[in-house]
């Protein structure tokens, strides 16, 4: 059985599978004109479109925001809106994007066991599990800050990881991210796109992402699924994913398909994930089901898709308990991701921690915070201007841009990959050798810079 037949076949997931897909495309029908506003569409996850007016009046802006709001942004419907509008920060979270990349480093162990199993399919179940773990953590519904170009986030202290991820362009907005420790390198070039469809938003993850298993050398493929958020404007805003999710080994062929259910009537199927990991053949050797919010089990099955008699569900990850009734849903490790618990030493100064914005929001200034935006992005302009009349454009710093144009589902990447300046620069800072000389020309995009040779 190949990978693509794996919703369609006889198999253990079938009738569920198609019960659900069912559901979501008869609860995602538009219900324009219900609220007298044209190309509005408001889904409540926890019922039908029948009380589809009732949840607009819901969520977190008041009426004359909320008019106001969708005014300024019916102009863009259709558009790629990533980096083109000027949001208020009522709407952010005091964590950039690329701090919201070192998330996917919560359940790294994962990693580390996929590189300590002599297993090849077992080694699937473990790493496509770490990559479905950081889910939980991206339903959030508030927006992390843009990156300025230029920005860094550093991380150490968890799991022997050193995590650092540098914002490389600015149009279009591109991140590129290394991590590493004893078990595995994670590599990531991302240039995400969105588009918007009014009171709901698409997000494609355009980007490449691989990781090394260090035992073995072998390399890792993954390919995630788009996310959409659900009322924006109008409603309360959450965050859903659909589609296939894939993880290929591009050493030995083995590969990991697995299928986001869709959010059906009154929730059925929310969170939903389930799937197989095949050998080279494409023969299917264990099935893997639960909810990317909960859990995640696994299943030895027969070439069929069906459990193995005398075998049962073995659980492989939960997600760890979670703050309550936490301001921005942050999970215990986001706070750690925005403390300086897991700063290195010699913290570089472009890092997102000490953008004046994101730390006034962080401490509950929310009018100095958009204050602080507002003089970020102005300079950011200012800096790109000056840039263009001298002929001198931005070179990132810690990654290089490479040749390669790689292909993705939603447009084609430019690939940047991690250079050795930073290993260097982190030694030394880890021996205490930077001086105050060279701490001075650290790029600091927190200040105008000149850029004159």
């Amino acid at each position: 059985m190949s990978p693509n037949d794996s919703k369609n076949s006889g198999g253990f997931f079938n009738s569920l599978a198609s019960s659900i897909t069912n559901f979501g495309s008869v609860m995602t029908k538009s219900v324009n004109g219900l609220i007298g506003y044209e190309g509005i569409e408001v889904i409540n996850p926890d019922g039908s479109t029948e009380d589809a007016e009732e949840e607009a009046g819901r969520g977190r802006w008041k009426q004359e925001e909320r008019d106001g709001y969708w005014k300024m942004m019916q102009k863009y419907i259709g558009s790629d809106i990533t980096s083109m509008v000027t949001l208020p920060v009522i709407i952010f979270e005091p964590m950039t994007t690329l701090q919201k990349m070192a998330e996917l480093m919560e359940y790294s162990h994962l990693l580390d066991m996929a590189d300590k199993t002599q297993d090849p399919c077992m080694r699937m179940v473990y790493a496509s599990t770490w990559a479905i773990s950081v889910y939980y953590a991206y339903q959030r519904t508030w927006k992390p800050f843009n990156p300025i170009l230029g920005e860094t986030y550093e991380m150490t202290n968890h799991n022997g990881i050193n995590f650092i991820a540098e914002q490389v362009s600015h149009h279009p907005p591109m991140s590129a991210a290394h991590a590493e420790n004893e078990h595995f390198a994670y590599d990531c070039t991302s240039k995400l796109k969105s588009k918007l469809l009014g009171n709901s938003i698409d997000f494609y993850p355009v980007g490449r992402t691989r990781v090394t298993l260090k035992r073995d050398g072998v390399v890792l493929d993954l390919v995630p699924p788009p996310t959409k958020a659900h009322n924006l404007i109008f409603g309360r805003t959450w965050v859903d994913s659909s589609g296939e999710m894939i993880m290929t080994n591009l050493t030995t062929g083995d590969k990991a398909v697995l299928y986001f259910q869709p959010c059906g009537w009154f929730g059925s199927g929310r969170y939903e994930v389930d799937g197989y990991v095949y050998n080279s053949a494409e023969e299917p050797k264990i099935l893997v089901t639960g909810k990317w919010n909960e859990s995640l089990s696994y299943q030895a099955c027969d070439t069929e898709g069906e459990p193995l008699t005398c075998t049962e569900l073995k659980k492989v990850w939960k997600v760890a308990e979670a703050p309550k009734k936490d301001k921005y849903q942050y999970t215990h490790f986001a706070h750690k991701i925005n403390s300086f618990d897991t700063a290195p030493s010699k913290l570089l100064s472009s890092d997102s921690r000490l953008r004046p914005d994101r730390y006034a929001l962080d401490t509950g200034d929310m009018t100095k915070a958009g204050y602080e935006k507002s003089i970020l992005e102005e300079r950011q302009r200012a800096e790109k201007r000056t840039r263009e009349e001298k002929g001198q454009p931005f070179v990132p710093k810690w990654f290089d841009e490479t040749e390669e144009v790689t292909p993705t589902p939603w447009g084609d990447l430019e690939v940047y990959q991690f250079n050795c300046k930073y290993l260097v620069h982190r030694a030394a800072a880890d021996n205490s050798e930077i001086n105050t000389d060279m701490e001075s020309t650290q790029f600091n995009p927190w200040q105008f810079q000149d850029t004159s040779p």
